[in-house]
């Protein structure tokens, strides 16, 4: 496995995981509609499931839902229609602290909007780290986590081993099956939300360049100092000004970017907070994917090369 920069957000990254875990389980315990239903079938990363390991744990409403303890990693395809299908592709990764995955708000809602606007979408459900399978010692452990991370300078948080390697692994799968999936192996992208987008830099930046992404977009993700490849691929970006968790930020990786004379394209927003995703707020956070889309189109991804 390649070696990676540490990156000082793992205060904020688990506060956000935190703050979504908790949400989601006031939802389920609220409403008519309680029960979350089913996540879709994906395709198993490596053919056979983690026999003897204790099921995945799927919590919040029908519509609303996260999802932690992932052992077996997949990759759910939403497939445009033909008469719309452009050929590019884009891998989608969730966020979540590497604790659990906003699957539904940055996962299958993002899919599901680039496959009706005829790109090719693939979610993946990466491997998090273990938590307490007990809902209350979870909420504690996960708590106690995140005040040791605000604490210990040891406590750095990186992308897990598991979750880069799940990430390679997607990029295969979908440049391998691209005749299949009626893809161009060429335009294929990658995006990431909240420690989705640390996975996404970090296999945009891959030193294996066979399974580097063709493209990247990272939706409030860390903005920090990085070194960047002489050919890292195109980088779409996008924040808002009151993310309380990243929203601080001097913006070093942009200026990094540019300083490499890479293509890099930013938006700060003034108003959306962090993990905005696919929810309306009523702020021009709400046309992100609207503006990556047409960043895709101005880029010639959506054409065939």
């Amino acid at each position: 496995m390649k070696a990676r920069s540490a990156l000082h957000i793992f205060a904020t990254l688990t506060a956000a995981a935190i703050i979504t875990t908790t949400a989601s389980a006031q939802m389920l315990n609220s409403g008519s509609d309680k029960q979350p239903a089913p996540l879709p079938q994906g395709i198993l990363l490596y053919g056979t499931p983690n026999a003897g390991a204790p099921p995945e744990q799927v919590i919040g409403t029908r519509l609303i839902r996260v999802v932690r303890n992932v052992v077996d990693p997949t990759l759910t395809p939403f497939l445009p229609d033909p008469a719309k299908a452009t050929g590019a592709a884009v891998i989608v990764a969730p966020g979540g602290g590497f604790v659990i995955l906003s699957i539904d708000n940055e996962g299958y809602k993002v899919a599901q909007w680039l496959a009706d606007h005829g790109v090719a979408a693939f979610v993946l459900k990466y491997r998090t780290m273990e938590t307490n399978h007990d809902p209350a010692a979870n909420a504690a452990g996960t708590r106690k986590m995140f005040q040791g991370g605000a604490t210990n300078a040891n406590n750095v948080l990186k992308t897990p081993d598991t979750s880069m390697a799940d990430a390679e692994a997607a990029v295969r799968m979908v440049r391998g099956r691209a005749a299949e999936w009626k893809i161009d192996p060429k335009r294929v992208g990658f995006i990431g939300f909240s420690a989705g987008a640390m996975l996404t830099l970090d296999i945009g930046f891959d030193q294996d360049t066979s399974v580097r992404p063709d493209f990247i977009a990272l939706i409030y993700g860390p903005f920090g100092p990085r070194d960047v490849p002489a050919d890292a691929p195109p980088m779409f970006s996008a924040i808002a000004v009151d993310d309380p968790l990243l929203g601080k930020t001097n913006l070093e990786l942009i200026l990094a970017y540019r300083a490499a004379h890479r293509p890099v394209e930013f938006h700060w927003y003034e108003k959306g907070g962090h993990g905005f995703g696919m929810q309306t707020k009523g702020t021009t956070s709400d046309i992100w994917i609207d503006e990556f889309y047409t960043w895709m189109k101005d880029r010639g991804e959506l054409t065939a090369k």
